[in-house]
């Protein structure tokens, strides 16, 4: 378990003293307090992952503190201590939230006992909401058995095996987030898999998401909220459309990357985290670089391996497999016999030029099943686009340079080198990272050629 940060409140010196030795022992971080008035001054100023509380204090005691707690819908647990001949008040601090409670005099152990009981039990109560969330999303497969797909499984395997961020580029529509579940769940990792889209969150909002914030932060903040970066601690969290992050946030995403801990809006002090992150962009990262989208130091932390999702159009020998994958899981959505495909409509799908990807398709074959009233799925149940798709927008084929012109090898080797590369720029509708892989060059050396020969990108 990291370490977690922890409130001891009582009046007497020397039990906070021993219970700070033991806690910090057990590698947590820990505050103190006087009673409970000093205590309510903390939480409110400070993320706190536990208290530990007598319930007997002068001024405000234990059962006024936990009850002001909860009336300001602090979530954070509670455990009591009280002596033996006091156990109806702890039963009554147990209705009001308190987790669990100590008679004292007590032994150590039973303390460090309660103490990993309560904090378990928090992270499953968190895990246990976060993942109601995302149950309904599902978690997918990959489907794919294409050279370049293979390519991609190796590389995730690779990847996973480290405790390395990594970033995943790709068109919209490739799975990118998929990529990233595949990480997460082949490294080991014990926390979760906590993603969140940069793009969709406003600017004003997305600090909470991924930091958290106190209550009173700012309007509105009713309660405590624990940060996406918190939430994920031990586990991995995905960014996807990092580049959306405003800059100010990136200078406070690069810290914690840098010093292993967030601090919450709002908040005093700070809380670790184990963190491994994976981003994602469908934007060239190059020119996110040096437009200033995505701040360098940042990209230098992120960018540790880069991961490139190919495009549909980039493994056609895929799409018959992810078409027959998506008919039969729409048609069981349905609760209808799983159609075939017409081979005309295998034709037009191989051909198409799939500019949303493996999302487009899914589209268009979860449309299909709805419209199909048959066994067959036939041109009728494609959109009218597809049908009659214009023809494809591809370069024309590279021809050598005219042998009855210039015999200079280097200016023979150049010319074609420049064609070849203007070929596969318009193949991949100008993304680098997909034409460098056409060209089978790093996307580094084919920025250097287009700089070389002066070709507009």
């Amino acid at each position: 378990m990291s370490a977690k940060r922890i409130l001891i409140v009582d009046n007497e010196a020397k039990m906070r003293r021993i219970l700070e030795l033991s806690l910090k022992a057990m590698g947590h971080i820990v505050s103190e307090a006087a009673d409970g008035a000093a205590a309510l001054s903390i939480v409110e100023k400070q993320a706190v992952d536990l208290v530990l509380t007598d319930l007997r204090m002068p001024g405000m005691d234990g059962i006024a503190l936990l009850a002001v707690l909860r009336e300001r819908g602090m979530d954070v647990p509670v455990i009591v201590m009280t002596a033996y001949g006091t156990i109806e008040t702890a039963v009554e601090a147990m209705k009001l939230g308190a987790v669990d409670y100590i008679i004292r005099p007590f032994e150590m152990e039973t303390v460090e006992m309660a103490v990993t009981r309560a904090l378990a039990m928090q992270a499953v109560q968190r895990e246990n909401s976060f993942l109601r969330e995302e149950v309904s999303r599902g978690w997918g497969a990959f489907v794919g058995t294409s050279a370049a797909m293979q390519s991609l499984y190796e590389l995730i395997r690779q990847v996973a095996s480290t405790r390395s961020n990594a970033f995943i580029v790709g068109d919209t529509g490739t799975g990118k987030e998929l990529v990233a579940r595949a990480i997460h769940e082949a490294s080991g990792r014990t926390g979760l898999f906590v993603p969140i889209n940069c793009a969709a969150i406003p600017a004003e909002l997305l600090e909470s998401e991924l930091f958290g914030h106190v209550k009173g932060a700012f309007t509105g903040a009713v309660r405590d909220r624990v940060g996406k970066c918190e939430l994920a601690s031990t586990g991995t969290i995905f960014l996807d459309e990092i580049t959306e992050m405003p800059a100010n946030l990136q200078v406070k995403l690069l810290r914690v990357l840098q010093e292993g801990c967030i601090e919450r809006l709002g908040a005093n002090g700070t809380v670790p985290v184990d963190l491994r992150v994976v981003s994602a962009t469908n934007r060239d990262l190059q020119q996110a670089v040096e437009s200033g989208a995505l701040r360098r130091d940042l990209y230098f932390r992120l960018n540790v391996v880069r991961i490139d999702v190919p495009g549909l159009r980039d493994r056609r020998g895929d799409i018959a497999l992810l078409a027959n994958h998506f008919l039969r899981k729409h048609a069981l959505e349905l609760g209808r016999a799983v159609p075939s495909l017409d081979s005309h409509v295998l034709q037009r799908l191989e051909a198409y030029e799939w500019p949303g990807n493996v999302r487009e398709l899914e589209n268009i074959m979860e449309r299909a099943v709805v419209l199909c009233r048959g066994e067959e799925i036939t041109l009728a149940h494609l959109p009218v686009e597809l049908v009659h798709q214009p023809p494809s927008r591809s370069a024309p084929p590279v021809t050598l340079v005219d042998n009855e012109g210039s015999l200079n090898l280097k200016a023979q080797v150049e010319e074609l080198e420049c064609r070849l590369i203007k070929s596969a720029l318009a193949r991949s509708a100008n993304n680098k990272a997909a034409a460098a892989r056409l060209l089978g060059i790093s996307e580094r050396t084919l920025w250097y050629k287009l700089k070389t020969y002066k070709v507009e990108s």
